[in-house]
């Protein structure tokens, strides 16, 4: 009897680590580029504010939960995709005036650090490339929500990302001033990046 019942227990917990949520070990997973976008917003005549987004984000987010500095985030953002809702301005923007997308037809961001910051938050330290420069930039992120099984069965999850910096840091200088003094366009920049991703294969 006492054989039988540790049979059981064994296969008891044989299955409780078989259904364990997938947020519970090291996680890869593939950025989802139709339900992913990179936000921008940047101050106009000092009076008011501008948003567009970047829908090309693609890459792969790497996530360990018991140990988060083994974690890593690799993305790669098509600057051709960018999209304030008015075709002129965004002819302007992929121009060699602000992101000459033609000879920088991406950005990148490849991570370097990332450490604890709190319940359910992150600081992302890495490398930010926009038109050939490379500066380093602190994101701060929430954590991988756990991930759910979607209809295709794939395991999906989610995060989002926050930094400010200067256009004028990587050569995205063009401004203009007008006669009253007053400048088009500010120097900083808040950036919001919400990304879906799926652990490739899961549930397959």
């Amino acid at each position: 009897m006492g054989s039988h019942f540790k049979k059981l227990a064994i296969m008891a917990g044989m299955l409780t680590a078989m259904t364990l949520p997938a947020s519970a070990a090291t996680n890869t997973f593939q950025i989802d580029s139709k339900h992913s976008d990179a936000q921008f917003a940047i101050t106009h005549l000092m009076v008011s504010t501008v948003r567009g987004e970047f829908h090309g984000v693609n890459g792969t987010v790497v996530y360990d939960d018991k140990n988060v500095a083994n974690s890593s985030v690799n993305v790669t953002i098509d600057a051709n995709t960018v999209d304030t809702r008015e075709p002129d301005r965004d002819k302007d923007l992929r121009s060699p005036k602000f992101f000459d997308v033609e000879k920088f037809p991406t950005m990148t961001f490849k991570s370097t650090k990332v450490e604890d910051a709190g319940a359910g938050k992150l600081k992302v330290t890495g490398d930010l490339t926009i038109r050939g420069t490379t500066k380093q930039v602190v994101l701060d992120v929430t954590t991988p929500k756990t991930p759910i099984k979607d209809p295709y069965g794939l395991q999906r999850s989610g995060v989002m990302a926050t930094t400010k910096i200067n256009r004028l840091d990587y050569g995205v200088s063009w401004n203009k001033t007008l006669d009253s003094g007053t400048v088009m366009l500010g120097d900083n920049v808040d950036i919001t990046i919400d990304v879906e991703m799926v652990i490739p294969n899961a549930g397959k």
